[in-house]
């Protein structure tokens, strides 16, 4: 059974960083599409980047386009997202995701991660 764990959440001052890890358990990394997702409370989850299965192709949504990277290590099982200069707006549970194939819907992915907490004071 292939599991997402995500790390690296937590508070963080406006105009701080973060990086978020999600480690793929139980299945090998480069076999999927990676995505990276977040939800506020009371909004819908929202995409914010797709990376392909060798890292040679990735999307980023255009509200966190130059603020955040992400990122593929495939023998390290992990894909990472690199925050910068994040506002009280990114405040949200981020949740990695996996498919098999690649996808554009949060519903069309095969494996979530458990989400992590980013919380932005200003």
């Amino acid at each position: 059974q292939v599991q997402l764990v995500e790390s690296g959440g937590g508070p963080v001052q406006a105009g701080g960083s973060l990086t978020l890890s999600c480690t793929v358990i139980g299945g090998s990394l480069s076999k999927y599409v990676m995505g990276w997702f977040r939800q506020a409370p009371g909004q819908e989850r929202e995409f914010l980047s797709r990376i392909s299965w060798s890292g040679g192709m990735i999307w980023m949504a255009d509200p966190v386009k130059g603020r955040f990277t992400a990122s593929r290590d495939n023998p390290k099982n992990t894909v990472s997202l690199q925050m910068n200069s994040l506002k009280p707006d990114d405040t949200a549970v981020y949740y990695c995701a996996a498919a098999r194939r690649m996808v554009e819907e949060a519903d069309e992915y095969d494996y979530w991660g458990q989400g992590t907490q980013v919380t932005v004071s200003s």
